[in-house]
Formats: structure tokens, C-alpha cells, sequence
């Protein structure tokens, strides 16, 4: 019978607010998505000058998982190659490609350039936290919770990893979403099983 992971903590952004474990954590009246993005990196006190430097997928994602991890104590508990990140969204780095080619136009970006791909933003977090694990990023015409189930389950208990941030991190415009979890191998007190029913749940947050 296969293992029983745990979602131990989650993260939702949506337009004008964020969740963390399922509870609203911050509300932001911005008109724009930057302005509420900037809004909350400020209202959490996070000190990290290249967040400023980082495209609009970067900023999201990486702000979702700051928020995540925040208190996990991951980084502790386990080994850099031993955490890994599952990632998926319906449309790449579309956002950045745009901005990017309406500056070829007159001189190219080198500084739009290098986010001309969905993966960055697993970077970012990983140079942020040093995690060396497993990771990778598709691409689905929805979110697909039945899809990363399987697949963070089977990096789990082949013991390829023994925690996984998965999940949701789309921008388009200013259309965007992140719904992150954290999952491990053992509960705490406010664990889930990683299950679709309970992806599902959280994803859909912010639609009551």
C-alpha cells in the first residue's frame, strides 16, 4: 500500500488576498497586481533586495513560498538535496516573453531575457533556501491536482525526496494565482493528507 503523505502548511495568492493554511493572512485594496504584490512583501517585513529584480512569475511564486515556509522549519529538519519543487501553470513565462519582445523593438533586455523561462522562479527559491532537490515545471491548460498528487506521492515515497513544495504559480497580465503546499512525509497538527479532495480544497480558496 503506498505511504500517506501530508500537506503540512499551503499558500494561496489571488487577486487582493493571501491564505496561509486556510486562513486569510493578508487583504490588499491595490488596483494593480504589483501594487498588491509589493504591498504584501512589505506588510511581511522580508528583507531580500533581488525580490525587486525578479519578473512578475519570480515575485509570485517566490513571494508563496516565503510565506510557506516561514516557521516550517524545513531548511532544519532536512538536507538541501533532500527538498524539491513541483511547479505548474497554463502558461509559461508568457507574461515576461511579452514584455521581453516589446523591448527588441529598440535594444533587448538582457535583465527581461533571463526570465524567458517558467523554471526561474525554482531557482529563485532554491538559491534563497539552498534546497538541491528534484525539481520541475509543466505546463496544463488547468491546474491538474490529480497530476501533481501522483507525481510529488511518487518523488516521496521512492525516498527521492522527503519534502516537496508543489504546486500552482500562473501570471498573465493582471490575471494571476500561486497555491502552494508543502508536503511531507509526516504530519503535524495542522497537516492534511495529500490528497486530491484536499489539493482541490485549498486551491479553490478564494472562491468560499
Amino acid at each position: 500500500m503506498p505511504s500517506q503523505n501530508y500537506i503540512t502548511a499551503s499558500t494561496v495568492i489571488a487577486p487582493g488576498a493571501i491564505y496561509k493554511n486556510q486562513q486569510i493572512l493578508f487583504e490588499g485594496a491595490s488596483a494593480s497586481f504589483s501594487d498588491f504584490l509589493l504591498a504584501a512583501y512589505q506588510n511581511f517585513e522580508i528583507k531580500y533586495p533581488k525580490f525587486y529584480k525578479m519578473d512578475s512569475l519570480g515575485k509570485l511564486g517566490w513571494l508563496a513560498a516565503e510565506i510557506l515556509l516561514k516557521d516550517s522549519g524545513v531548511a532544519d529538519r532536512y538536507q538541501p538535496y533532500d527538498v524539491g519543487i513541483v511547479f505548474s501553470n497554463a502558461n509559461s513565462s508568457l507574461d515576461t516573453d511579452i514584455k521581453y519582445y516589446e523591448t527588441t523593438k529598440d535594444i533587448a533586455s538582457p535583465a527581461l531575457f533571463v526570465y524567458t523561462l517558467p523554471n526561474i522562479v525554482i531557482g529563485e527559491i532554491c538559491i534563497r533556501h539552498h534546497f538541491k532537490g528534484e525539481n520541475s515545471f509543466f505546463i496544463f491548460d488547468k491546474f491538474d491536482a490529480s497530476f501533481i498528487e501522483r507525481n510529488v506521492n511518487g518523488l516521496l515515497n521512492n525516498n527521492i525526496l522527503q519534502a516537496c513544495i508543489c504546486g500552482w504559480v500562473e501570471v498573465l497580465g493582471e490575471q494571476y494565482k500561486a497555491a502552494l503546499y508543502l508536503v511531507e512525509k509526516s504530519g503535524n497538527e495542522n497537516s492534511i493528507p495529500f490528497e486530491e479532495v484536499n489539493i482541490l480544497k485549498i486551491y479553490q480558496l478564494e472562491n468560499g
